[in-house]
């Protein structure tokens, strides 16, 4: 069995609710898929830390808050991913695809329909669920009225 990847992953919704996923460039594993921002931790790193780089290196906004949404694993055929996932509630600067992948702000409902990595399908429900909760859109677009 092979080691165990951790990635730390982001949900950022912008002002009208929508969810932005970014597809995987050619020459990356599983390229062409769609997939939440984010990447694997460094040494040392905590999964908030790889976020906040992460989220900077890859599309150039700056992590101001976020709170944890789930945690989970996926079996590869090659390898074992630990996610931990995050809804970012504020960071600064809009997001621009600065490693040359293409972005998209999807609705909830658009989502569903999306190739995205078979790691990245339980998000989807956890959004669902994180949606339906007191906490609601008011919350999810006051972090991003903060840039």
């Amino acid at each position: 069995m092979s080691a165990t990847v951790r990635v730390a992953a982001a949900v950022l919704f912008d002002a009208g609710g929508r969810v932005l996923i970014a597809r995987r460039p050619e020459g990356k594993y599983m390229a062409g898929f769609w997939e939440f921002p984010g990447g694997k931790l460094d040494a040392g790193e905590t999964a908030e830390q790889a976020l906040a780089r992460e989220l900077r290196e890859e599309l150039g906004i700056q992590l101001q808050r976020c709170h944890p949404l789930l945690q989970l694993r996926h079996d590869y055929p090659d390898r074992v991913v630990a996610l931990e996932v995050f809804i970012v509630d504020e960071f600064r600067g809009e997001p621009a695809a600065l490693e040359g992948q293409a972005l998209q702000w999807v609705s909830s409902q658009v989502l569903v329909q999306q190739p995205l990595l078979p790691a990245d399908r339980p998000i989807v429900a956890a959004i669902f669920a994180y949606e339906g909760t007191a906490h609601g859109a008011g919350h999810r677009i006051a972090g991003h009225s903060a840039r």
